[in-house]
């Protein structure tokens, strides 16, 4: 059967059908996920996980309120999850892909997500969420695009590139998997081999190969880049030579105008920066170069920025950035980066209708982000819990037994550290239509980002040492840029706003893939029992049974309404 279905699905299939009534179609993926061993970005006979052949996968180009399906089919040889990093999910976390909301897509089985991107625009990614895999692959680019009725910011540029840009490993992602679980092979993790662009390895002056990135653009004309970081250790720096960036958008907010030589770019982030084709018609360099790490050439990620009628070729050395080890730049550089108070994103209203300048806080967060030993086994940790992922899913237990069996809510300690690292399953309760105050304390000596699904935050505040409440006093609540993953430095603290009007169970985790896996992660359920209106969707008809329910009946919910403007 699979066979037969690669045939006909060698390549993504986008069909576009208008919703009578409702103002956005539908768009359909059929992906067919696979390891291939012939892509070999560093190494032959290396697994790469594909979607329909393609490494990065395929675009998901949507504009605001479409509904995207994605059939996926597991090819693979172990179990599957995709998650949406970014999307909402707007009342249906149902959809969200990670281990604490579905049971995975089992080998050579198929599974099909439906989710609106409803009052969303940006640049986001997807990738897989379990297993480890990330690491191996099956990544790809999001783009959500502007209704019509909305005026964006800034011209229509002549084209836009998705520029996925992430650390690589020469190892084969099982071996790797095995190894962190390791304290002697470990700390290997914490060092790639090499930095990937669109899945394609530096530029070589002195190869004949054509492996490398390039983009092509004309003298005189604008464009956008829509730079992700799909890696999985390293924060970068990223620049063109003899190119000034203007930077317009981050992870579906618009931002204020502002312009750069480099951009640092941190795990799981992504950025839109214009770019006007001004020089001399020739090629430039594109680097992007790890943060907090004494580069050499061997992790320098390399494309070639071509101009149309260009002659002239790269050479010399790549242009240089700033310090990698230079916090204050970055930090600084972080604290530039605000909310566009005036324009309007997803909705014609500006960003500034919904601001922070005068909220009451509902909750206070406190994580500290570490490492920890747990039996002899290095493990990551939050407070000093290491997040146990149980067979059965969060959001299935909380829908059908209340939790019962598999999670008790609110035992992990939000405010304190517990005096020894132990094991658990971490949910706990977020005030529904409260403001929830979080501090990311980075107890680690390396950087580290958080994300938080189905919801952006306010970025409000960076500082050094220990959080108080003091520390209230320095932060930005006048236009903090919103996102859903910010970066957290060594030894510091990164303080962030959310409001939690979005029912479900949400997962807040360490971007670092080594600190996910190892436990640095927990949910936060956001529960209203007011039935009328529904505040979340139903499960939806192909949901999955696992764990403790999955000799059960599969339920049979009421279908969910057609989307809607006002949904």
């Amino acid at each position: 059967m699979m066979a037969f279905l690669k045939g006909l699905f060698v390549f993504a299939i986008s069909y576009v059908v208008l919703l009578n009534g409702v103002n956005c179609i539908d768009i359909y993926h059929e992906w067919i996920v696979s390891i291939d061993t012939t892509i070999n970005p560093l190494t032959s006979h290396q697994s790469v996980i594909t979607i329909n052949e393609m490494f990065p996968g395929p675009l998901i180009n949507a504009t605001t309120n479409d509904v995207v399906i994605v059939n996926v089919f597991n090819n693979m040889d172990e179990s599957l999850l995709i998650t949406w990093n970014g999307i909402q999910q707007r009342l249906n976390s149902w959809q969200d892909g990670v281990s604490g909301t579905n049971c995975a897509i089992e080998a050579r089985k198929n599974w099909t997500y439906v989710f609106q991107v409803k009052d969303q625009i940006g640049t986001f990614t997807y990738f897989p969420s379990t297993n480890f895999h990330k690491v191996a692959g099956g990544y790809g680019p999001i783009r959500v695009n502007n209704r019509n009725v909305i005026t964006v910011p800034f011209p229509k540029p002549e084209a836009e590139f998705d520029l996925l840009i992430g650390d690589w490993f020469r190892t084969d992602y099982k071996s790797l998997r095995s190894s962190i679980q390791d304290k002697q092979s470990n700390q290997f993790f914490d060092i790639p081999d090499a930095i990937l662009m669109n899945g394609k390895r530096p530029y070589d002056e002195l190869s004949s190969s054509k492996r490398h990135k390039s983009f092509t653009v004309t003298k005189g004309m604008t464009y956008r880049f829509r730079i992700s970081n799909v890696g999985t250790v390293m924060s970068f720096n990223f620049r063109i030579q003899n190119h000034k960036m203007v930077l317009v958008e981050t992870e579906g907010s618009y931002t204020n105008q502002i312009t750069l030589d480099s951009l640092d770019v941190h795990v799981g982030q992504s950025y839109s920066v214009l770019v006007i084709a001004d020089q001399n018609e020739a090629d430039y360099y594109i680097v992007a170069t790890p943060k907090m790490f004494k580069s050499d050439e061997t992790l320098e990620g390399i494309g070639i920025l071509h101009y149309a009628n260009s002659l002239t070729t790269v050479s010399g050395p790549v242009p240089d950035g700033p310090d990698p080890f230079d916090i204050a730049f970055s930090v600084n550089q972080a604290k530039s980066i605000t909310w566009n108070m005036t324009t309007g994103a997803a909705r014609p209203n500006p960003q500034g209708t919904f601001n922070v300048s005068n909220v009451t806080l509902a909750q206070t967060f406190i994580l500290h982000g570490s490492k920890g030993e747990i039996n002899g086994w290095p493990r990551y940790v939050v407070n000093n819990v290491s997040y146990f992922t149980p067979d059965t899913p969060l959001k299935l237990a909380d829908m059908f037994v209340n939790g019962s069996g598999v999670y008790q809510l609110d035992q992990f300690p939000t405010h304190s550290v517990h005096d020894s690292a132990s094991y658990g399953v971490s949910v706990v309760s977020g005030i529904h239509k409260g403001w929830l105050e979080i501090v990311f304390k980075n107890d680690l000596d390396v950087m580290d980002s958080w994300h938080l699904d189905g919801f952006g935050f306010y970025v409000v505040g960076f500082g050094n040492g220990d959080w108080t409440p003091a520390a209230r006093e320095t932060y930005n609540i006048f236009d903090p840029v919103v996102r859903s993953t910010v970066q957290v430095y060594p030894g510091r603290w990164t303080a962030v706003y959310v409001f939690l009007d979005n029912p479900g169970m949400w997962n807040l985790r360490s971007q670092h893939l080594k600190n996910w896996y190892l436990g640095q992660q927990l949910f936060i359920r956001v529960f209203d029992d007011n039935p009328n209106p529904a505040k979340e969707r139903k499960p939806p008809q192909n949901l999955l049974l696992c764990g403790m329910f999955e000799s059960s009946i599969s339920p049979v919910p009421s279908p969910a309404p057609a989307p809607q403007e006002g949904w």
